[in-house]
């Protein structure tokens, strides 16, 4: 019989639709093909009226953006409310398991309550900001307990970032869903760029502009959630989650300029998947599969005209672009939604088993 489960994290959407996000959806989609009843238990961040049934309840450590700094008092009540919740969720829906995702912000208490086996999956480094972000733990000056909990980290690099000396760790890399990022034709090379994701500093924004402007010829099109101010050949986008393949498609080649150790980056691999070929940095966890002159073309990151070379690359070599292409689609068929969800389910599964 399938499990129940409890999940738990900070932002389900519509409150959040980052990658972590994305993945979470996919695992608790996954889980319920697979017969589980699952319980969504989230902050109280705010989202427009929802249809789902998520649980928004927790108290976030958040607000517009910045870390509540609340007093004694402040943090006791946040935590008291926490508490209370997760207590009657443990009793009243009955997990057999409890799967944790992105905990920054939130109670770390409440992965410390926790009385039924955990699963984690841990996507970014809240495992090093978390304890300063919960004030409750830092007035307290302490760090969560952790060691109970089965962490799934979604590549070497994040396992390594945390630093954290755990009994129960494993790797489940995060991949993408064929049929949501096909194939699409090849196309004459006509200089049009893509950027997609998040446009903040750590994303290598900046670093994109600094290369267009090295490159008169081309375009960009910025696939990016918020409002933006216009910029000289520059194009705008806010494609839904499932409509996103189109601006890689729509591309010559896609930009990946981070200039942070990305915890591992679905963009590159969506962008193989639909076939374009990718100039990249290659940190943190992306560094484990992008491959220079393989499946990506790879500069230093911080670098304007590196990435504006390898661009002009591209556009003066088809058969560069070719290779890249097929290893990108190699690439792309190694790091699937389905693995990881299978991953996920395996270990909800494995830590319900009876011992």
């Amino acid at each position: 019989m399938a499990p129940r489960v409890l999940t738990i994290g900070n932002l389900w959407p519509p409150a959040g639709a980052g990658g972590y996000e994305r993945i979470w959806v996919a695992a608790v989609d996954a889980l319920r093909a697979a017969g589980s009843e699952v319980r969504v238990l989230t902050s109280n961040a705010p989202v427009p009226a929802a249809a789902d049934d998520a649980v928004r309840e927790l108290r976030w450590y958040s607000r517009d953006g910045a870390w509540l700094r609340p007093g004694v008092l402040g943090a006791w009540g946040i935590e008291r409310h926490n508490a209370r919740v997760l207590e009657r969720e443990l009793r009243g829906f009955a997990p057999d398991v409890v799967l944790f995702f992105a905990m920054g912000g939130l109670s770390l208490s409440l992965v410390e309550r926790v009385d039924v086996p955990a699963v984690g999956v841990v996507g970014d480094g809240w495992m090093i900001y978390g304890p300063d972000a919960d004030a409750w733990m830092r007035l307290r000056r302490r760090r969560p307990r952790l060691e109970h909990v089965h962490w799934l980290f979604i590549s070497q690099a994040a396992r390594e970032r945390a630093g954290a000396d755990l009994p129960h760790t494993g790797i489940a890399h995060p991949g993408v869903d064929p049929a949501a990022f096909p194939r699409a034709p090849e196309r004459p090379w006509g200089w049009r760029l893509a950027l997609v994701g998040r446009s903040a500093p750590e994303k290598g924004v900046d670093v994109a502009l600094a290369a267009l402007a090295q490159l008169p010829e081309a375009m960009l099109v910025m696939d990016a959630p918020g409002e933006h101010a216009p910029v000289e050949r520059v194009e705008f986008r806010r494609s839904a989650p499932g409509a996103v393949a189109r601006t890689y498609a729509d591309a010559d080649a896609v930009l990946f300029p981070v200039t942070w150790n990305e915890p591992w980056g679905l963009v590159p691999l969506e962008a193989m998947s639909v076939g374009r070929p990718v100039v990249a940095t290659a940190t943190g966890g992306a560094a484990e599969y992008l491959r220079d002159g393989v499946n990506a073309l790879v500069v230093e990151p911080g670098d304007p005209g590196a990435l504006a070379s390898a661009v002009r690359r591209l556009a003066a070599d088809p058969q560069l672009r070719a290779r890249l292409r097929a290893g990108g689609f190699e690439t792309a068929a190694r790091y699937t939604e389905a693995g990881f969800c299978a991953t996920v389910v395996d270990a909800v599964t494995a830590a319900a088993a009876p011992r």
